[in-house]
């Protein structure tokens, strides 16, 4: 029988389980995306509409319009760039009270395995979650700070030693190095900020293993954009990150496609 789902597409949500659940979630219902595995999708792209004003226009970034991408505070620089935030000091990007709540909580920075080394950023509350979303393979916390600033400037501190990015291409055909992330952990310890250093914890920290809903990765991948190809069928064999893996090597980022209306027939 012939399964239709529509509507906005937002970033699938996630369950930590062995292996990670995926979900793609619309107003009229939900779909258990590991349940569709080895099974044909069928992708239509029917429109756009903005995440944030809920107006059918383009998508310019981030599921935003261009207006809402350059005035709603949930994407202002600080979001990318943790260093650049400012809450701490009582001074406004662009609304200091969603900026107070987002910025002014505990923060992670740590190092995760997605492709190579890697250092980032995430609230605490976001963890494990982060790490899924990035298609890590393992992760490890480093230091635990009451704001966003300071997580920042460490990771600053760290951008000389490991990555802040992630090699999605090879993040999907699996060429990920395994490295002791324990003892990684240990080596950075003196490289972090003096006015981190206070924050830092000698009880040993958790590895995360996290697994995915691969049956098999492919040796090259090519990236399905649905502006340019509206219509797209093929057969579902992974998720990993928030991409889509296909039978034919295409990859679908669902995070990158934020905003776009859709229909998905099973």
């Amino acid at each position: 029988m012939l399964m239709r789902y529509s509507g906005v597409l937002t970033k699938m949500p996630t369950e930590l389980a062995h292996p990670i659940q995926y979900y793609l979630v619309f107003d009229d219902g939900f779909l258990n995306v590991n349940q569709v595995l080895n099974k044909k999708m069928h992708f239509h792209l029917e429109g756009y509409q903005c995440l944030n004003c809920g107006k059918k226009k383009n998508i310019f970034r981030q599921g935003f319009c261009y207006d809402c991408f350059y005035s709603s505070p949930e994407v202002g620089d600080w979001i990318m760039k943790p260093e650049l935030s400012t809450a701490h000091l009582g001074i406004a990007d662009r609304d200091l009270e969603y900026e107070s709540k987002v910025q002014l909580q505990p923060h992670i920075v740590y190092l995760a395995t997605s492709s190579e080394i890697k250092v980032g950023v995430t609230r605490k509350t976001q963890v494990p979650t982060r790490w899924i979303d990035q298609g890590a393979e393992q992760a490890i916390a480093l230091v635990e700070v009451p704001n966003r600033y300071l997580a920042g400037i460490t990771e600053v501190a760290l951008k000389n030693h490991f990555s802040d990015k992630t090699n999605w291409r090879k993040m999907l055909t699996n060429e990920v190095i395994h490295p002791d992330l324990t003892a990684e952990r240990e080596k950075v310890k003196d490289l972090l900020p003096d006015e981190v250093k206070p924050y830092l914890n000698d009880a040993p920290a958790q590895l995360y293993q996290l697994e995915y809903p691969v049956l098999s990765y492919p040796t090259k991948v090519n990236s399905l954009n649905l502006a340019k190809t509206p219509d797209f069928s093929a057969t579902l064999i992974g998720i990993k990150g928030q991409y889509l893996i296909f039978d034919d090597g295409t990859v679908f980022n669902v995070r990158g496609s934020e905003g776009y209306v859709v229909q998905i027939e099973l």
